[in-house]
């Protein structure tokens, strides 16, 4: 019988992946001071494409300099020179050609961070509306995008993604999710504009859409092209999940190759299986809660109405229940994080039947003096300290990864939070504005 993870897909713009697992994006942290590409891009996706996903997605690739999720990510701004010029590409050109050495895609994620770029990367965040992000005092109050602002940031999105095909890069994804600047535009908690960007559903999604339009038309036809979505914010009054169904109707129309499901943004971290405020939570579906996979459910109803192929991510660690998904239709691809941090090579085994459980290390990541910092607290204070203490651990694997070195298990989660944040100040502090 055919192995289901092994089964190439064939997109509808003509790509073919060639197996059914994907490296789904996480943000890397690993660009220089001028916000290009490194040499530790490199060794880390050449480790990545040698490990058997037949995809890999890049993590957040800013189209605003000045706007960024963290201190170390690519940015690519066609308003500042130097991030598209001759040096800029070719650092492009060797992760590309590093990140495919596998065979596999390497799409780059496009994103700008909009609300969501913390005090020490900028001075100004953006948004669609000046609501602040409250969170352990980190964000600043973001200023409100004026129309023609938002029409140049479609277009930027679109120069991106052209910049991505012509660098090697084998298709690109739209970040419309996890509370950024797209996902920002959606929900009305964080867009109360009264313009053609805010009201109905239909203006709030005009962004969205309108930047997946401008990217289609700009790299073809026959170049990959994805977007990230939220199947639910998970606050109450937010993006909501029937929300989610009426715009994935809209991208419907906008030849699309594959629509990843994902959930939540800072105040709610459901991408992390983690939740924010009890108050200002949505409660997650019960059926969800006994399965591997956060978002299987939502996607079962987004099948329904999607017409492109999907990408569910976010939980899966058996070879049972990638297949149980894979089997049920609800999704195409199985997307995965954080086992490729401390076991690059997992695809392959999984592949190579090799092994049935991808390596977990979430349950001895909580710090619980008497139990005060349990992932169960209802203060969101010691709740986000075990959010960002295992965050901060994982990106301290890909960091040994990208140096050519073996992942440290053993490494304290206190000490890996401690240095995640010393390198985000530190590089916070070279960058040339």
């Amino acid at each position: 019988m055919p192995d289901p993870l092994s089964q190439p897909l064939r997109l509808p713009c003509g790509a073919q992946l060639p197996n059914r697992l994907c490296k789904a994006a996480m943000t890397e942290g690993l660009g220089d001071a001028l916000l290009r590409a490194t040499a530790r891009h490199v060794r880390l996706y050449r480790a990545w494409s040698e490990g058997g996903a037949g995809l890999h997605i890049t993590g957040n690739v800013m189209v605003d300099r000045k706007v960024i999720e963290r201190p170390g990510n690519v940015a690519i701004d066609p308003s500042h020179p130097p991030s598209v010029d001759a040096e800029a590409r070719a650092r492009l050109r060797a992760w590309s050609a590093a990140g495919t050495v596998g065979g596999n895609g390497l799409w780059m994620q496009i994103s700008h961070a909009g609300r969501q770029s913390p005090r020490y990367a900028t001075r100004q965040p953006v948004g669609p509306s000046a609501v602040q992000l409250k969170l352990m005092g980190n964000y600043a109050r973001p200023r409100a995008l004026r129309e023609d602002e938002i029409l140049g940031l479609v277009q930027r999105f679109a120069d991106v993604a052209v910049i991505a095909r012509d660098t090697g890069f084998t298709g690109v994804q739209v970040h419309g999710a996890h509370g950024y600047l797209l996902s920002s535009f959606l929900s009305p908690i964080t867009n109360q504009r009264t313009d053609a960007w805010g009201g109905s559903l239909v203006n709030r999604a005009r962004f969205l859409v309108e930047t997946v339009h401008a990217v289609r038309k700009a790299v073809g036809r026959d170049f990959p092209v994805s977007v990230k979505l939220n199947s639910d914010d998970f606050r109450k009054g937010g993006f909501s999940s029937a929300d989610c169904l009426d715009v994935v109707q809209l991208l419907n129309g906008e030849g699309l190759d594959l629509l990843e499901i994902s959930g939540g943004n800072y105040e709610q971290p459901r991408l992390l299986g983690m939740s924010g405020r009890d108050d200002d939570a949505v409660q997650v579906r019960a059926s969800t809660k006994v399965r591997e996979a956060y978002f299987l459910d939502y996607a079962a109803a987004i099948r329904k109405v999607a017409t492109m192929p999907m990408m569910v991510t976010g939980g899966f660690r058996t070879r049972a229940g990638m297949e149980a998904a894979l089997a049920t239709g609800d999704t195409d691809m199985i997307g995965l994080g954080r086992p490729f941090c401390t076991h690059p090579d997992s695809a392959r085994r999984l592949l190579a039947r090799e092994i049935d459980q991808l390596p977990a290390f979430e349950s001895q990541l909580h710090l619980r003096p008497r139990g005060l910092l349990s992932p169960a607290s209802p203060w969101l204070l010691p709740k986000m300290l075990n959010v960002l203490g295992a965050q901060g651990w994982y990106y301290q694997q890909m960091d040994r990864i990208a140096d050519g070195l073996e992942p440290d298990l053993g490494r304290g989660m206190l000490r890996s939070f401690a240095r995640y944040w010393w390198n985000d100040l530190s590089k916070a502090a070279k960058l040339r504005r």
